[in-house]
């Protein structure tokens, strides 16, 4: 059931997904984020500096890609078994609530049998999807919508792993809820991008327009992160982990809102979840009655291991630690609990997703590939 599909459509599908989305070129860079520049969340990736993106810190060249990369893949498989699922993630949230998954796998300790891949940048994800290397991946919530239309409805959703993931950060702790923006400048990163549409949704619903708050682009987070630091009433809007290394610099910083929270105050009937990560699985993997089953077990499995991450943050940083993911093990227990780390499968997650893709068609049909999925996208055993 390994079909290949051509190596052509992949080439052109990552194009697709991944237009506008490369990283500036990174030199100097601000003190307040070279710890967090170890991992970048999905939300960053789509913004154009996300989940991806490699610091010097962590990375800084291809030897220390491929090290990365290679600390990420286990394989358990014993003679006679089913062949291991292949399970590619980014390096980032989505991640860091898989560690412990990973970790058993590696001493033989679980009862699935998998083979991890980490990378950085999310159209390799699309790429190995696409051409049947890989089985399983857990992209950006939207990425899988675009996979869906581009590959026939060649995908499922499996489950949310990751809620939202962005925060708005200031030394102003009177700044409660959107409307306290009004009159306000905020920078962010990812000009046309989901995080971008999030927060104009956002200020849509509040009543508030181009003229009430202005928005300044910058190239990656970095850049908000260094204003932030410069400029001591300034506001920027930026995802974990870059928030808690930047708070952990600047004293006088502090997540004054939460945008999940603030998608959620507005109870809306068809707005879903704030949506960052999903797991999706090709078709033709859960049509295959012994890799079905194998699959199940992965998302019992997934499930224990992001309990563990929410339950147990020092353990969890520490294996966050060791995969690369982030380079301070401090600066990971610290993220973690605003990493919105879930596994939320089923019904639930069917209405928590299509309602968040409904909101970004709304804004912009081309994010999640033209047209919102059916219902075939969703995996519903």
């Amino acid at each position: 059931m390994r079909k290949a599909v051509s190596i052509v459509m992949a080439c052109a599908l990552a194009a697709a997904v991944m237009g506008g989305c490369s990283s500036a070129p990174k030199e100097a860079r601000p003190e307040a984020v070279t710890a967090a520049e170890s991992t970048v969340s999905e939300t960053s990736r789509e913004a154009g500096a996300g989940e991806g993106a490699e610091s010097s810190e962590a990375s800084g060249g291809g030897k220390e890609q491929a090290e990365t990369e290679s600390k990420a893949k286990v394989s358990q498989e014993a003679p006679g078994e089913t062949a291991a699922l292949r399970i590619g993630s980014l390096k980032g949230p989505t991640t860091m609530g898989m560690v412990s998954l990973m970790d058993k796998a590696a001493k033989g300790e679980v009862e699935g049998s998998y083979e991890f891949t980490m990378v950085t940048a999310a159209d390799e994800l699309v790429g190995k999807m696409v051409s049947g290397n890989l089985d399983i991946a857990l992209v950006p919530a939207n990425m899988a919508s675009i996979l869906y239309q581009k590959t026939g409805q060649g995908i499922e959703v499996l489950n949310i792993n990751t809620l939202g993931v962005l925060y708005v950060v200031a030394g102003d702790d009177s700044l409660k809820t959107i409307p306290d923006l009004k009159g306000k400048t905020v920078y962010m990163t990812g000009k046309g991008t989901t995080p971008d549409y999030v927060f104009r949704h956002l200020l849509s619903a509040n009543g508030l327009g181009d003229n009430d708050v202005t928005v300044e682009y910058k190239s990656e987070a970095a850049e908000v992160a260094a204003i932030l630091k410069e400029q001591p009433d300034a506001i920027g809007l930026l995802p974990q982990p870059f928030v808690t290394a930047a708070m952990a610099q600047n004293e006088n910083l502090k997540m004054v809102m939460d945008l999940t929270e603030q998608w959620d105050n507005l109870q809306s009937a068809d707005g879903g979840r704030l949506v960052t990560g999903v797991t999706v699985c090709r078709k033709e993997v859960l049509e295959d009655g012994a890799m079905a089953e194998a699959v199940k077990v992965f998302m019992k499995e997934h499930k224990e291991s992001a309990e563990f991450a929410n339950n147990n943050t020092e353990e969890t940083a520490r294996l966050v630690a060791e995969a690369g993911i982030i380079e301070k093990a401090q600066v990971a227990q610290k993220a973690i609990p605003y990493c919105s780390i879930v596994c939320i499968d089923g019904e639930e997650m069917k209405g928590m997703l299509s309602g968040y893709l409904n909101v970004l068609a709304g804004q912009d049909a081309s994010s999640v590939g033209g047209k919102l999925p059916d219902d075939g996208f969703y995996y519903i055993p």
